[in-house]
Parts: structure tokens; sequence; C-alpha cells
């Protein structure tokens, strides 16, 4: 079962969806079968450290620290923001007292460049078990990189892209 229950409210939804399902036979849907195409953009580790160390300069300096301030001002709980990303998470722990600003800012970055290992670790394991990604090289220009995915689609599909 996949039935995200996270919270009380959606675990006592899937299990009236369970009991729904058992009680009343439904019609079964059949879907065509999807060949999806998945591209990524790839950076070596280095511009990958490089570009999230500078994302979260520029994230700063647009207001992040101003924007988790405004949402605990307008009453929303620090446990709740906490909750929502590692962003969140670590402003509102120095927001509330509970770290200093360099100790919330090198661990928040640690924690993307960790969470950016884990995600190409993941990918891995998608090729792993023969899922193909058709990677872009993340230093070419936007427009070279939608070309190359259109240019992928259109090969794909008999129809083309629509």
């Amino acid at each position: 079962n996949i039935t995200d229950i996270d919270t009380k409210k959606r675990a006592i939804r899937a299990i009236e969806i369970g009991h729904y399902m058992r009680t009343i036979p439904g019609e079964e849907t059949h879907f065509p079968a999807v060949k999806p195409l998945i591209a990524g953009v790839f950076y070596s580790r280095e511009a990958r450290r490089e570009r999230i160390s500078q994302r979260l300069k520029r994230r700063f300096e647009q207001g992040l620290e101003k924007e988790v301030r405004n949402l605990l001002e307008q009453g929303v709980d620090p446990d709740v923001l906490i909750y929502y990303g590692l962003e969140y998470k670590y402003i509102t722990l120095y927001v509330t007292g509970r770290l200093s600003y360099n100790e919330m800012y090198r661990s928040l970055e640690t924690a993307i460049h960790r969470f950016s290992k884990r995600q190409m670790t993941w990918f891995r394991g998608m090729e792993r078990k023969g899922i193909e990604i058709h990677w872009l090289d993340g230093e070419m220009p936007m427009d070279d990189k939608v070309e190359k995915v259109l240019g992928l689609l259109y090969r794909q599909s008999p129809q083309g892209v629509k």
C-alpha cells in the first residue's frame, strides 16, 4: 500500500477508501501503456556543490529569514514549519533561538548538500533497475536543453509532441 498516511485525517480517509473498495465492487479501469521520458540535468559534483551554496546565499539575500519570521508572527506553529523542508527547519530553529546564525547556516548548507547526494544515489538506483535517464549537461544553454528534450520526445512519440 502506497497510501499517504502522514496525518490522522489522511489515515482515516485511507481506511474509509479501503473499506469502500472492499464492500463496493468497482469497474476495473484500463489505461494505455505509458513510456515515460525521463530527463535529468547533470552537473559535476563540484559544480553542484557550488550551485547549491550560491542558491542558498541568494535565498537569504532575497529575504528567506524574513519570510520565516513573518510566518511565525502570523501564528504558524514552529513545529509545522520545521516539517516543511530543510530551509524552513533550520531557519525556524535559528529564529526560535535553538541555533546560532552560523550554526544554522552551516548545518543548512551541509543538509542540502547531503540531500543532493542522496538524490544522485537515487537516480543511479533507477538506472540500475533499467530505467533510462537522458542526462543533459547542466552547463548547456537553456534553449539547447529544451531543444534536446523536444528531440527526445519527437523520437519517442510517433505522433510527435502536441
